[in-house]
């Protein structure tokens, strides 16, 4: 049998193309790392927005619920259910991206428990688009804007009121979300909504505001920085939380499972 044995090195040629293949592999192995960590740093922001969903809120949508049992309990079991679905919602193995229509009807479920708890003290507008609807946001996205709507709506007055709102502005779906409440100092909101409660004393809208800046980060980092919240406010004048996504964006889709993007 004929054994060939060759002691020639490679030729410029061949050395050329294996150091543009390991340079592929090497590029390959840093963009999966890199999203890797962007997945990472998703589900942590996720979870972050759950563990602020404010305990009190669920202390009192219980106390309001128990309250019903003996005097109105058709209305108790209804509360029930709603709070089942709001919280079943907001702890769900889901995407990282959801549809406005699901976070709608999430934030429905909340202002209605909110609503049996303060009665006609709080009065709430919602106007939607219906061309908004399917636009994609990230999940949980309106919570943090509403929670915080109600809190100011309310603090140390005996009534409040809030309106949101969701438009079609060409390309862009743009949400507000305004309260009629104490407002804030702006001068407060040096680098961005999450300062703005920074100054206050109160833990509760401390982290309602940390909520802000989370759900602040996750639409520039999504969406780019054209996109994000801009908050508009004054001491004694209320606050008007301004949402702006875009209607469509390559990559970027609603899921029941998994994250939600997809990457080529």
């Amino acid at each position: 049998m004929l054994v060939v044995v060759t002691t020639r090195s490679p030729g410029p040629g061949m050395l050329g193309a294996v150091g543009e293949v390991a340079r592929y592999a090497a590029s390959q192995i840093e963009l999966a790392e890199l999203d890797a960590s962007r997945a990472r740093l998703d589900r942590a922001e996720v979870l972050a927005l759950r563990a602020q969903i404010s305990p009190h809120f669920i202390y009192n949508a219980l106390n309001t619920i128990a309250s019903f049992v003996r005097t109105d309990p058709d209305r108790a079991r209804e509360l029930i259910l709603e709070f089942a679905d709001f919280t079943r919602y907001s702890f769900r193995a889901a995407g990282q991206f959801t549809t406005l229509s699901d976070e709608l009807r999430n934030i429905d479920r909340y202002l209605t428990l909110e609503r049996a708890r303060f009665g006609p003290a709080l009065k709430v507008t919602l106007r939607v688009a219906p061309e908004v609807l399917n636009v994609v946001v990230p999940f949980l996205a309106l919570q943090p804007l509403v929670e915080n709507a109600v809190r100011h709506g309310f603090a140390g007055r005996g009534s409040g009121s809030i309106e949101l709102i969701a438009r079609d502005e060409g390309s862009d779906c743009v949400i507000t979300v305004e309260d009629d409440g104490v407002g804030m100092d702006p001068e407060a909101l040096r680098a961005g909504p999450g300062d703005a409660l920074s100054e206050t004393t109160n833990s509760d809208r401390a982290g309602a505001h940390v909520g802000l800046t989370n759900v602040d980060h996750r639409l520039r980092a999504a969406f780019g920085n054209d996109y994000g919240l801009v908050v508009e406010t004054a001491i004694g004048a209320g606050t008007k939380v301004v949402m702006r996504v875009p209607k469509f964006r390559s990559g970027v889709r609603a899921s029941g499972g998994g994250f939600g993007v997809v990457r080529s």
